[in-house]
């Protein structure tokens, strides 16, 4: 009798423990007393950044994580999938995450979070739980507070990812020198995009018909040897950025005007809780216009691709994407521009220290659809232009990552501008002899104003690829990155700082 009862009870033992293996998650633990503080979390990051070049949460600890959550606004990224799911991330643009599996996938990681998180907030409802709804990409945005449901969720096989969506050091090493311009109010990489009046005709620019002014670095490019061929007609260029100054008429109401003709500029804003596409930093007009600005008949400066159209989305409200709600902007901004056929290519000139899983995914989503993306490889005026090398999202393959050189020597990047593996094109825009930057539209009038960086390098191969590609409308988005890249001056070797080296527009239209 002993020895039945003995065999029946390891076999119920083993049946439990079956079961447990089962469940989509590990065994946790209780918070801690108190989180990690800033100074611990950014020092790990900086030795990441360091060692590997590049910063993944996957890589911290869970009680990092949740420490992260602790000293920002406790939002987390948390991408879902059903049990025996495998590389969703390469095929996100394919799933629906309305169908049956998905659904009950992403139910059971919300009702996993809402079990725990309740026994802290007593007054917690289910249906609160997301911050935003999600209608494309599998993942959810809630509030953590307690560690143990980080842990039910890093643990689970339901679960791609769980991250921190507002937890990034970028601002707080840019603190620790002087600050990058800003407006009154703004943030970093913003102000400053006001009328140049010591613009110097010849060498600074060339008038062009009908009353133009095409930028000093356009013929290191062979830009205007390309339009005798292309200026980017059926072309329509996505801007992720702060978005556009309503007192820049040349992107506004003139973006028909001159030799610019039956084009569109259409202003959306993808950036939570705001309604106005209305540029407060000035960045994001400087991008529209460098890519886009027409060959006007006003004195402005004319964009690279001058006959294409535009769409300028407000997806954040500086260079930094260092907050919850950019993170989830600039995500929705993707998504936006994967579904919108008309679009073909989409320039970013933003950026992070650390990687964020959900703009991840928006980016393999948007590079499903056909989409060619060009992001900055970084821009600093202090720390982490030693820190890191290229920063992300221009680290990821699915995107071409591009930045500034100086006019003397394809060996010498911009004073402020990063370097790396990840580079595939190069971009000249900075004046070795004065340090004068290229020409684009200032946040408002007809005098241009200049700007620097690995941004305007991006926003200037957004340009030349659209003229590629307005040049060869049957082909895809490979082929026009075939043509980008055997025309570059470094073909067929690639550069571990520099990547195939500076873009040629004149060849790559022939």
């Amino acid at each position: 009798m002993k020895k039945r009862y003995f065999l029946c009870a390891m076999v119920l033992i083993l049946i439990a423990c079956h079961k447990k293996s089962d469940q989509p998650y590990s065994p946790v633990t209780e918070s801690p007393q108190s989180p990690m503080s800033k100074q611990q979390i950014n020092e790990f990051i900086r030795q990441q950044l360091v060692q590997k070049g590049t910063f993944d949460w996957k890589d911290a600890s869970d009680e990092m994580v949740w420490s992260a959550l602790q000293n920002s606004d406790s939002l987390l990224s948390v991408g879902y999938q059903p049990l025996g799911e495998t590389a969703v991330e390469s095929r996100v643009h394919t799933i629906n995450i309305n169908a049956a599996a998905w659904v009950n996938a992403r139910d059971q990681v919300l009702d996993l979070i809402y079990q725990e998180e309740k026994r802290h907030r007593l007054y917690l409802q289910k249906e609160a739980l997301e911050a935003w709804k999600e209608y494309n990409i599998p993942v959810v945005n809630v509030k953590v507070s307690s560690l143990k449901s980080l842990q039910l969720l890093r643990g689970s096989s339901l679960v791609r990812y769980a991250e921190p969506m507002g937890y990034d050091p970028i601002a707080t090493f840019e603190q620790r020198v002087p600050a990058a311009r800003s407006l009154s109010g703004g943030g970093s990489g913003c102000g400053g995009y006001v009328a140049n009046t010591g613009l110097v005709s010849g060498s600074d620019y060339t008038t062009i018909l009908p009353n133009a002014k095409a930028s000093w670095n356009y013929a290191y490019h062979n830009i205007q040897n390309a339009w005798l061929k292309s200026t980017g007609a059926g072309v329509k260029i996505m801007v992720i950025d702060t978005g556009v100054s309503p007192d820049q008429e040349n992107l506004g109401t003139g973006f028909n005007q001159g030799q610019s003709t039956n084009r569109t500029v259409e202003k959306i804003v993808t950036l939570p809780y705001e309604t106005s596409t209305i540029d407060g930093c000035g960045h994001g007009t400087t991008m529209s216009g460098v890519a886009t600005a027409p060959r006007c008949t006003n004195g402005n400066a004319c964009g690279v691709a001058y006959n294409a159209s535009l769409v300028v989305c407000r997806a954040v409200n500086d260079v930094f994407i260092d907050g919850s709600s950019e993170v989830k902007g600039v995500s929705d901004a993707y998504v936006w521009g994967a579904n919108n056929s008309s679009v073909k290519i989409i320039s970013m000139s933003l950026g992070r220290l650390t990687s964020s899983s959900q703009i991840r995914d928006a980016i393999q989503y948007a590079y499903g659809k056909g989409k060619l993306m060009f992001c900055a490889g970084g821009t600093s005026y202090n720390i982490t232009s030693w820190l890191v090398g290229v920063i992300f999202p221009a680290t990821l393959t699915q995107v071409q990552a591009v930045t500034g050189i100086q006019d003397k020597a394809i060996s010498t990047a911009c004073d402020d501008c990063h370097k790396g593996s990840q580079i595939d094109f190069v971009v000249v825009m900075e004046k070795q002899s004065t340090g004068l930057h290229g020409l684009s539209t200032a946040v408002s009038g007809n005098v241009p104003t200049t700007v620097g960086g690995s941004s305007v390098a991006t926003a200037t191969a957004a340009g030349i690829a659209a003229l590629v590609w307005s040049r060869f409308p049957s082909y895809s988005r490979d082929q026009v990155l075939n043509k980008l890249t055997v025309s570059a001056s470094g073909y067929p070797y690639k550069s571990s700082s520099f990547g195939w080296g500076k873009l040629n527009a004149d060849a790559a239209t022939n």
